[in-house]
């Protein structure tokens, strides 16, 4: 028999709200609940970025229409792209950016120990703004995590990972992140990457 697919439930709406990582926990959410807004998702990253929005941007779209690549458009070429790479098994987590015309990588950190995936894309936009105002560059950054993107909006990492020995050196790096989104400004703007439209960020690993 062949593996079974894993999946996640976002519950938006229904008795307790939340991440389900499975069907029958979902199902009491949302059974004979009349206004239950719930959907399912192939990763967790997918569902913790899905359940920090709004339902409306998640349900209904499961195909991308020609309406809606016409109206995502292109990405901006001259740019720095970013993206993070975390290992579901040991929790290491690494993030880099790329110089999105040439393909060059402009800086690779890590790995971190116990840390997440958003946490990485979060820190690697910081790192992208930090060093784009250092060289006096306009260049837009993209990221595919809308999550690290609002953490950067909020000019703090707002995750719920537990600080311990082995990634205090991470915490400290964050705290520094936050710090610097707070003492200073940038005219760069931060974008999502449209990953259903582009196909994968140019930063990605390549590890999935």
């Amino acid at each position: 028999m062949g593996k079974k697919k894993e999946k996640y439930y976002v519950v938006w709406k229904g008795r307790k709200p939340g991440i389900y990582d499975s069907w029958d926990d979902c199902l009491q959410q949302v059974d004979r609940f009349e206004t239950a807004v719930y959907k399912s998702f192939k990763t967790l990253e997918e569902a913790e970025e899905a359940y920090s929005g709004k339902s409306s941007e998640y349900m209904g779209k499961t195909k991308t229409e020609a309406s809606v690549l016409k109206k995502v458009g292109s990405p901006v070429v001259a740019s720095i792209c970013v993206d993070a790479a975390w290992n579901t098994v040991t929790k290491d987590m690494e993030y880099q950016g790329v110089y999105m015309p040439s393909g060059e990588v402009i800086f690779r950190k890590g790995p971190f120990k116990v840390a997440t995936n958003n946490i990485g894309e979060f820190l690697a936009i910081v790192h992208a703004l930090a060093l784009l105002k250092q060289k006096n560059k306009s260049l837009p950054v993209y990221s595919d995590s809308m999550t690290a993107i609002k953490w950067v909006k909020m000019k703090k990492a707002n995750t719920k990972l537990i600080p311990t020995d082995e990634n205090m050196e991470l915490f400290k790096i964050i705290e520094r992140a936050e710090k610097w989104l707070q003492n200073n400004t940038f005219s760069n703007a931060v974008l999502k990457w449209e990953t259903k439209s582009w196909g994968e960020i140019p930063a990605d690993f390549g590890r999935k």
